[in-house]
């Protein structure tokens, strides 16, 4: 049985604000990888693509997978780029029920221009063609690594989290009990 909900999606889906929620309605611990990441590199993640690249991002992202996947009872907000590498997904798929959050490239863009700076990936001069560009080669392995697909565009995060628990309520591997 699984006892974790990881959340994937593109950037500006909600992940993490949505996660919060989500663990909070559930009371099931709150893991941002993201912010693991930093702690793990000892550097924000603009510095770590300013130092090493993608690339060192990546590994790190891998290391960080491999220890989340393992604990229990928690709401993980992934990364982006996480479906990038297979290995996080067959990882979290262990033990976690696999939600990803969808919005229109407008909308995410909207919710990430005001963390200019905070976004390598969007620090160029068209980020609503580089979003786009990248939904293209992404949206397929969110598909494919996705249980259950909540789309975003016209929810608060409290709406995203609630039209979660009633998805959940559908999946039959969940066990949550202390």
């Amino acid at each position: 049985m699984k006892t974790n909900i990881a959340l994937i999606g593109f950037m500006g889906t909600g992940k993490t604000a949505v996660g919060q929620l989500l663990s909070k309605k559930l009371d099931l611990d709150f893991v941002e990888m993201d912010a693991l990441i930093e702690m793990k590199a000892g550097k924000t993640i603009p510095m770590i693509f300013e130092d090493g690249g993608e690339i060192a991002f990546r590994d790190l992202e891998i290391e960080v997978v491999k220890e989340v996947a393992a604990q229990t009872r928690s709401v993980i907000a992934c990364g982006g780029g996480i479906v990038l590498n297979r290995i996080n997904i067959d990882r979290l798929r262990q033990n976690s029920v696999v939600v990803c959050l969808t919005a229109s490239p407008a909308v995410m863009l909207k919710r990430v221009s005001s963390q200019v700076g905070q976004r390598p990936l969007l620090d160029v001069e068209d980020p609503g063609a580089t979003i786009r560009d990248m939904l293209k080669f992404r949206r397929p392995l969110y598909e494919r690594a996705a249980d259950i697909t909540i789309d975003t565009s016209r929810l608060t995060a409290e709406g995203a989290a609630d039209a979660i628990i009633r998805k959940l309520g559908e999946h039959e591997s969940l066990d949550w009990s202390k």
